[in-house]
């Protein structure tokens, strides 16, 4: 499968082959990401039904939902049951031949099946192998279902987000945790890449739900262990290092986040308030004293954009470099020149269907290699005869059989 560049090159992963038999997003989205700077990526799905993700969200008119065809780009659906022998032998002959393999079932699911790493390791030394599970594959946690949603709540998120003294509620979005891991994931695959051009040698990357969510918790292990702080939620105003520092609301009923972490930047904002003397050491020029009235400070600004729409908030705060921004739905983004300015937004035509389905962009943005979506989440299975001839050089009466016994 040939994955060039813009400028005709070959995108860095080119040549690489992953196999991605795992489900819905966390470790699935690791392989998204290789596929959109080259690699080759295999999605291996049962044969009835695929992938949960195909149900998952807004439904197409194709029938699979919008988030499969997303977050599915690039990969080529190859149906195999891998509960009868015959799928095992056929996945174990693709593994001689693959470079990075992501799974995400639970603890012991793929040992069970007689395809556990030390199997898959010594079929293909050089294979590399993620997986994504919700605890790990050690510790006493080891064993129990993994989401996102009980990642967030373990790893210390989602009892952060919230207002004072309320209910916790969902961190921005339920799957964020498996998107972190996916990345996480990613990151190990390279590096484990890497190693394997120096030494020839494979190896598997442990990805655990709520490690992700736990490792993006700033200070929070260092200050409990230094001084025993529990920081419990604060809002949409995070006021433990600087103020005025959260979400504003406007005088036209939208949101405007502001964000002045030193001293300098508050008398910024002061200016844009058209109050400089709020920045006077008499008043609240340094940040000890605004965090020691963070109250008061709040106040003045919740007032102040509360008496302007939400354009002349940010026009005065961008005129004096205080930084702000909108706090943007999609309807927003979709009309945000900056979106538009690095194409973070990309119409892909579904030959299908013959609709145009916007996605988000590949990130990051590379000078000379920068990814791309080269098609939108295929069709069950459609790709499978195309690989089991391409690359394990099956004959149409042997991939007939192994169709007359469902194994594909």
């Amino acid at each position: 499968m040939t994955t060039t560049a813009a400028h005709g090159g070959a995108l860095p992963l080119a040549g690489i082959r992953v196999m991605d038999v795992a489900t819905v997003i966390a470790a699935p989205y690791c392989a998204t990401i290789l596929g959109e700077f080259g690699a080759d990526v295999l999605k291996v799905e049962h044969p009835v039904g695929g992938d949960a993700l195909r149900r998952f969200g807004t439904q197409s008119q194709r029938g699979d939902t919008l988030v499969w065809m997303s977050e599915s780009r690039n990969k080529r659906s190859v149906t195999l049951d891998l509960r009868k022998p015959e799928g095992v032998e056929v996945f174990k002959e693709l593994i001689t031949k693959t470079d990075v393999l992501c799974e995400n079932f639970r603890t012991g699911t793929l040992e069970k099946w007689g395809l556990g790493w030390d199997v898959l390791h010594a079929l293909n030394p050089r294979l590399i192998m993620l997986r994504v599970t919700g605890y790990g594959q050690t510790g006493p946690y080891s064993d129990r279902p993994g989401f996102a949603r009980v990642a967030h709540a373990v790893g210390g998120i989602a009892y952060l987000a919230g207002m004072p003294k309320g209910t916790p509620v969902t961190p921005g979005s339920t799957t964020l945790a498996d998107y972190m891991t996916g990345l996480y994931g990613c990151l190990g695959v390279l590096m484990a890449l890497r190693h394997r051009d120096l030494t020839g040698e494979g190896q598997y990357v442990d990805a655990a739900l709520y490690e992700s969510v736990f490792r993006c918790t700033e200070e929070l292990a260092p200050a409990f262990a230094m001084y025993g702080t529990v920081r419990e939620r604060q809002g949409s105003s995070h006021n433990d290092f600087a103020c005025p520092h959260g979400h504003f609301a406007t005088k036209d009923g939208k949101w405007v986040a502001i964000s002045t972490a030193t001293d300098k930047l508050f008398r910024r904002l002061a200016v844009a308030m058209g109050r400089p003397e709020l920045a006077a050491s008499s008043t609240y020029g340094e940040q000890k004293t605004r965090l020691e009235h963070r109250h008061d400070v709040n106040e003045i600004v919740r007032d102040w954009c509360g008496s302007l729409t939400r354009e002349q908030v940010l026009e005065k705060c961008y005129a004096t470099d205080t930084p702000a921004g909108p706090l943007n739905n999609i309807a927003d983004i979709f009309g945000d020149r900056q979106f538009h300015a690095r194409r973070n937004l990309v119409a892909i035509d579904d030959p299908e269907t013959g609709e145009s389905i916007i996605v988000p962009s590949p990130v990051p943005a590379l000078s000379e290699t920068p990814g791309s979506i080269r098609s939108l989440g295929p069709r069950l299975g459609e790709h499978t005869d195309e690989v089991l001839t391409e690359i394990l050089g099956m004959s149409p009466a042997q991939i007939a059989d192994l169709r007359g016994k469902r194994v594909i």
